[in-house]
């Protein structure tokens, strides 16, 4: 095994998902030294590799935005060179209103290109890619982590970092580390999305729905594609997920072709498409009724995908825990309740988490005695907006 002192950074941010790419980002834009390790050999995580390619909205839906800095950033990156399906032109281009009744500030992407750019971008900021590369084992010492254990096709390596990003969806990190987590009780819906073509051009084909929380159905929700739940943490279980995912689309497109001999399947999944794995139990957990809620702390403000008018800030405390002193949760990772989690986990949530996170972990090695308003300073000049007070 590797390790000696060439592999040192001041920042390791652990998955290249949109949350991990925001807070390498906004690490790196403040003079840090990065590094990005993703077990792929794509960023984007779900929402390139695993084909969940809607960028859910900026905006609460009544005529407010509410998410800013990279979470916009990252949106307007995606859609470079041309969206797929609606476009917003309200959000974009200053055209018609913002009411109830209109779009909302969502747009649909390319996830290829996206991946692409975002790589691009990441370079450029100098921060350090390595693709095909496992966070397997962390090492702690005074309630800190002091090595990350990395396996990749070079073998297994040590490196000595000041500061973690954990922002790998399913809160490894912190479980190696030794930090408080829990799971998703509910457990994971089976999804198929695929993209085919035909004479009408290249599309999505979203097949299965995604997780919602047992206790906000309705009722009215599709049918599941198997009569089963998945953790997503347990290895066997993925691949006999995978498995089912890929049959599933190969008869959904047999079926097509029954009455379209030019449908084509374009592209499938390379990952599982999982929603919600396991979470930090953080300083603070937020809750689906805190819509419209202060907080001091506040890092940015998130909007409900699911329905029009929620806001929430997030407040900094739900982050990190004292437990493990350098280490700073993104995205799907951050302590919320069960219910928001389904809210938390998509894409601009994962933005605004990991601009916050990176901007932390460029300040200090310590998140338990950060200062609040330093962070809060660096955000707002970076574009973020803190608190719902200051959009209406």
């Amino acid at each position: 095994m590797e390790s000696n002192k060439n592999f040192t950074y001041d920042i390791a941010v652990c998955g290249g998902g949109f949350a991990g790419i925001s807070a390498a980002l906004s690490a790196a834009r403040l003079g840090k030294k990065v590094v990005l390790f993703e077990k792929e050999y794509m960023l984007g995580g779900l929402g390139t590799a695993g084909l969940i390619t809607i960028y859910l909205p900026l905006c609460d839906g009544l005529g407010h935005q509410v998410s800013f800095g990279i979470a916009e950033e990252l949106l307007r990156l995606s859609i470079t060179y041309g969206n797929e399906g609606d476009y917003p032109d309200n959000w974009l281009d200053g055209k018609g209103t913002k009411t109830e009744k209109d779009k909302r500030f969502l747009v649909r992407y390319n996830p290829q290109v996206f991946a692409i750019l975002a790589e691009k971008l990441l370079l450029k900021e100098g921060v350090d890619i390595l693709y095909g590369s496992y966070v397997v084992d962390a090492e702690t010492e005074n309630q800190k982590i002091t090595k990350l254990y990395v396996e990749n096709k070079s073998g297994k390596t040590a490196y000595y970092i000041n500061s973690v990003v954990d922002a790998s969806g399913d809160c490894d990190i912190a479980k190696f580390a030794g930090a408080p987590t829990e799971t998703f009780k509910q457990g994971n819906v089976l999804a198929a999305w695929y993209y085919y073509s035909d004479e009408n051009g290249y599309k999505c084909h979203t097949l299965g729905a995604a997780d919602i929380p047992d206790e906000e159905k309705s009722g009215d929700e599709e049918k599941p594609l198997v009569n089963r739940r998945f953790s997503g943490l347990d290895g066997k279980e993925l691949s006999e997920m995978v498995c089912l995912t890929h049959q599933t689309i190969l008869n959904d497109w047999l079926e097509k072709r029954k009455s379209n001999k030019d449908v084509c399947i374009a592209t499938i999944p390379t990952i599982p498409q999982i929603r919600m794995t396991r979470k930090i139990i953080g300083e603070y957990t937020l809750s689906h009724t805190e819509e419209h809620t202060y907080f001091d702390d506040s890092i940015g403000m998130v909007s409900n995908w699911k329905k029009r008018g929620p806001i929430y800030e997030v407040p900094f405390r739900t982050l990190y825990c004292k437990q493990i002193k350098n280490l700073v949760v993104a995205g799907r990772c951050t302590s919320v309740n069960e219910t928001l989690w389904d809210v938390m986990r998509v894409i601009p949530c994962c933005a605004v988490t990991g601009q916050a996170a990176g901007a932390a972990a460029a300040i200090t090695d310590d998140f338990s005695s950060l200062n609040v308003k330093e962070l809060q300073r660096l955000l707002v000049e970076n574009g973020v907006v803190l608190h719902e007070k200051d959009i209406l």
